[in-house]
């Protein structure tokens, strides 16, 4: 069993006398930004001139600097800019300014783990990594609750990493919900493995064969949008409540005979194949260095790719049937 902590285990008071750089202001940065102020803690946003984000943050209240004079300044970085540029924008702007005794850290350990961003050894460097998106993990701050976090201590020079990641998940909400002791290695190779291979990738490629399955057996395009996409929403909702068993035992007999009886054949051993391999490629570095290329060198195939998701034919369907129903929200 893994570690869990909690608000009993955290004293915000070991950051409070600290500046707290937040470089970004995208869905994970505004989130902890505003989190930390909200929770008496000085905090400056580090973004280029010129940004957009500039006068979003200022207008809510924070004090906002360039990336060099952030780390000149900051006691604790927090780090929350997209991983492909971490590691130029850390080589070139943060590690020549770092205030000496300094803490590091990230909300991803992909940067870290893929040695991206090399710290010095007399640092301390953490991971604090909230499990929900920052826009949510903002919404549940203000009501109260906080989204659970992972916590994996890379460095500890001080003897005190833990106890300045503890305060700083305290800091952001997280230690209401709890927070999880891992490692940056486990965090990375996990994450990005359940983000290929079912929460991003195998989900919206399953929901698509499925999709067009039907569609091709002469199915209305509107029917196979609700059975094979609207309805998944229900179904992932009664997982989260409660588990596989809890879906099975909320749908018809039907319906949970099928899924015992037929599951195996959609997901055979050939997939479980694919996804080894695709577990070997995060755990080995190729697709970390894939996708630092892909960004290198302009992104020529991600963009295609991305191009054609974005106008397959279950999305144009989806458009109209969501217009449709506007409690949703349509976005």
């Amino acid at each position: 069993m893994v570690n869990v902590y909690y608000d009993q285990d955290a004293d915000l008071g070991i950051i409070q006398d600290k500046t707290i750089g937040i470089i970004g202001y995208g869905s994970q940065g505004h989130a902890h930004a505003l989190n930390l102020k909200d929770n008496g803690q000085n905090v400056v946003v580090g973004l280029y001139p010129g940004s957009s984000s500039i006068a979003v943050a200022e207008a809510a209240g924070l004090r906002v600097a360039d990336v060099p004079e952030v780390a000149k300044e900051a006691d604790v970085i927090m780090m929350v800019i997209p991983d492909h540029v971490q590691g130029r924008i850390y080589r070139e702007q943060i590690e020549p300014n770092l205030k000496p005794g300094s803490a590091f850290m990230v909300a991803h350990g992909f940067s870290i783990h893929y040695r991206e961003i090399v710290l010095p050894d007399n640092m301390d460097v953490m991971m604090v990594a909230p499990k929900a998106p920052g826009h949510r993990m903002r919404e549940l701050f203000v009501e109260g609750v906080g989204v659970p976090s992972l916590l994996a201590v890379h460095q500890d020079a001080t003897g005190n990493a833990q106890q300045i990641g503890l305060a700083y998940a305290k800091g952001i909400g997280c230690t209401g919900a709890g927070v999880l002791e891992t490692t940056i290695k486990d965090e990375t190779e996990s994450d990005l493995f359940g983000e290929q291979s079912i929460l991003c990738g195998g989900v919206t490629a399953l929901v698509n064969a499925a999709f067009e399955t039907l569609v091709e057996a002469g199915y209305p395009q509107e029917i196979a949008y609700f059975e094979c996409l609207h309805e998944l929403k229900m179904i992932v909702d009664l997982m989260y409540q409660g588990g596989h068993n809890y879906m099975h035992f909320s749908v018809s007999d039907t319906a949970e005979y099928g899924s015992l009886s037929r599951r195996d054949r959609i997901i055979d051993e050939h997939v479980r194949e694919n996804m080894r391999a695709v577990l070997k490629e995060i755990q080995d570095g190729t697709f970390a260095r894939e996708w630092i290329a892909e960004n290198d060198e302009g992104r020529p195939r991600f963009v295609p790719m991305r191009d054609a998701a974005q106008n397959a034919p279950i999305e144009g369907i989806g458009k109209q049937l969501r217009a449709m129903m506007p409690w949703m929200d349509p976005k």
